[in-house]
């Protein structure tokens, strides 16, 4: 018993002798005590490998560039006009919506637009703050009636709108609509500007983009000539021109200002986080501009130390 107590002394003193923090390279440690790893760098694979490799990204990027040119070839074969880029106030980063804009454009909607489109996912609540005041919207909601009820006796009543009522739309139903204009279905103008490739610039091009179609070019009856609308016959209108009507605040009713207003106003209607977008994006760039040098500063200055830290195991002698 007393042997195998004396043998165990040395084994137990081993075990218990604790490991030491040393500065012995980590990668000398790994290197003697595991294995090497396979290179697998492009430069130690077979001819063969590199071939197919160097094949294989030369046919990817050949078929990229070809689809990408095909897809430039189909939008030039289009026969509508592409509307330019025009220098919204907006569209910069930083740049915020016209609200003097959205109310005008508003105005030339009710005068003008709400004959044949709806707008249905907006209500009058909505301009509250952004293009008129609350008593203002209150006016202007009150101006129109609105079915609701059932009452105590079971009977549908009118009432005067409020805040919460959506904009009223033109027609009953799809069918009323088709009716009232030759078979074709006014488009609901909520989101427009999103739905339509080019946004403002391509309404703002349909708007006044209205002219007489070039020789040899025949549109039927109830059609009009416009370059912009694929097809180039549209079933609607010209619906603005040179003082179609006065704005409230004496600004000139001229064809482009008056385009310009209601796509600014059709702009805010399909995005009204607009602005509070743009303010939280500056946020957080100013936040990113203090943060990011205080992450660096932990990363190269604390987070190096406890990575850079190796533990070698120093066997006993």
């Amino acid at each position: 018993m007393a042997r195998r107590l004396k043998a165990a002394l040395p084994v137990a003193s081993t075990l218990l002798e604790p490991c030491v923090v040393t500065d012995v390279p980590l990668h000398s440690f790994y290197v003697n005590s595991l294995p090497q790893q396979a290179n697998m760098s492009f430069a130690s694979l077979p001819r063969s490998k590199k071939v197919a490799l160097t094949t294989l990204g030369v046919l990817t990027t050949g078929g990229a560039g070809l689809a990408l040119m095909l897809q430039q070839s189909v939008k030039a074969s289009d026969l509508e006009l592409h509307p330019p880029n025009y220098p919204w106030t907006h569209s910069g980063m930083l740049s915020a919506l016209d609200h003097a804009s959205i109310r005008r454009g508003y105005q030339v909607y009710k005068q003008v637009c709400s004959a044949c489109h709806s707008m249905e996912y907006l209500a009058f609540r909505n301009l509250v703050g952004v293009s008129h005041t609350e008593a203002e919207v209150k006016v202007l909601a009150e101006e129109i009636e609105v079915v609701d009820g059932p009452d105590e006796s079971g009977e549908m009543f009118t009432r005067p709108g409020k805040l919460s009522d959506y904009f009223p739309k033109p027609y009953p139903n799809p069918e009323a609509a088709r009716v009232a204009n030759g078979g074709a279905l006014p488009p609901d103008l909520s989101y427009i500007v999103n739905a339509r490739h080019g946004g403002e610039d391509y309404v703002f091009s349909l708007l006044t983009g209205y002219c007489e179609p070039p020789a040899g070019v025949e549109v039927r009856e109830g059609l009009y000539y416009n370059p912009y609308f694929p097809g180039q016959a549209i079933g609607m209108a010209p619906p603005i021109y040179n003082e179609v009507l006065e704005f409230e605040d004496g600004t000139p009713a001229t064809m482009s200002q008056v385009a310009k207003d209601v796509c600014t106003f059709l702009r805010w209607a399909a995005e009204p986080e607009h602005d509070q977008r743009k303010r939280m994006g500056l946020k957080l760039l100013m936040g990113s501009a203090i943060l990011i040098p205080l992450v660096y500063y932990m990363k190269r200055h604390r987070w190096s130390v406890l990575k850079s830290r190796k533990i070698a195991y120093r066997p006993p002698k």
